[in-house]
C-alpha cells in the first residue's frame, strides 16, 4: 500500500445471517453472566476458605458455625447485588442505588427521582428469580471448593463425588439457560453502564 494512504478497513454493513443473530444473542448473554456471579464475593469468599474451615479440617463446631456463616453471608451478598440499579445525575455521573416495589432508592441523598423516572426501576418478579439463581451459582462455586468439600463431606462416598461432579454441572447449566432466555435489565454495582 502507498504511503499516505488510509490503512484502516472499510466495512460494508451486511444484513446478518439467522445463525449471526443467534450467536450473537448468545455471547451477548454469557457476558451477562459473569455479572450475576459477584467476582468480588466470590473472590473474599476463596479467601476466607481455608480460613474459617481450618483449611478443611472443621475440627470443631465454631468452624462448621463459621463456614455456615461465611457461605450465607457471601450468597446473600450475590443476591442483594441483584436488587442493585444506577442512573446518570444531571452532570453525566453514576449514582447507585436499591430497587424498591415503588421505585428506586438512590443511595445518593442528594439525587432525587421523579416519580416517573423512579417507576422505570421498581421491582419485579424477575429480579427475585435473579437474586435466587445468583445465589444458587454462589452455592455451586462454593461447594466446588475443596476446604468446604471437606469440611462437610469428610468421608468420600462414591455416591458424594458423582453427586459433586453431577450437580453443579446441572445447575450450573440450568442457571445459564435461564439468565440467557431472560437477562437482567438493571446495571447495578458491577455492571457497565452505557452513555445513555
Amino acid at each position: 500500500m502507498p504511503e499516505g494512504q488510509d490503512h484502516s478497513l472499510t466495512l460494508q454493513k451486511q444484513p446478518k445471517t439467522r445463525s449471526q443473530k443467534a450467536l450473537r444473542k448468545t455471547l451477548k448473554g454469557t457476558a451477562t453472566l459473569s455479572n450475576l456471579l459477584s467476582t468480588g464475593t466470590t473472590f473474599v469468599f476463596s479467601l476466607l476458605s481455608p480460613v474459617s474451615t481450618n483449611k478443611g479440617q472443621c475440627t470443631s463446631f465454631l468452624t462448621h458455625i463459621l463456614t455456615i456463616c461465611l457461605l450465607a453471608v457471601s450468597a446473600i451478598a450475590c443476591s442483594l447485588l441483584c436488587f442493585t440499579d444506577s442512573v446518570r445525575d444531571a452532570k453525566g455521573k453514576v449514582q447507585y442505588g436499591f430497587a424498591k416495589t415503588k421505585g428506586l432508592w438512590v443511595i445518593a441523598a442528594s439525587l432525587k427521582l421523579s416519580q416517573v423516572d423512579a417507576e422505570k426501576y421498581k421491582l419485579k418478579a424477575i429480579d427475585y428469580l435473579h437474586a435466587f439463581m445468583s445465589a444458587l451459582v454462589f452455592a455451586v462455586v462454593a461447594f466446588c471448593d475443596q476446604n468446604v468439600i471437606k469440611c462437610f463431606f469428610p468421608v468420600e462416598s462414591e455416591l458424594a463425588k458423582w453427586l459433586l461432579q453431577v450437580v453443579p454441572l446441572a445447575v450450573g447449566g440450568v442457571c445459564s439457560v435461564f439468565f440467557l432466555l431472560y437477562p437482567t435489565t438493571r446495571h447495578g454495582i458491577g455492571f457497565p453502564l452505557s452513555r445513555e
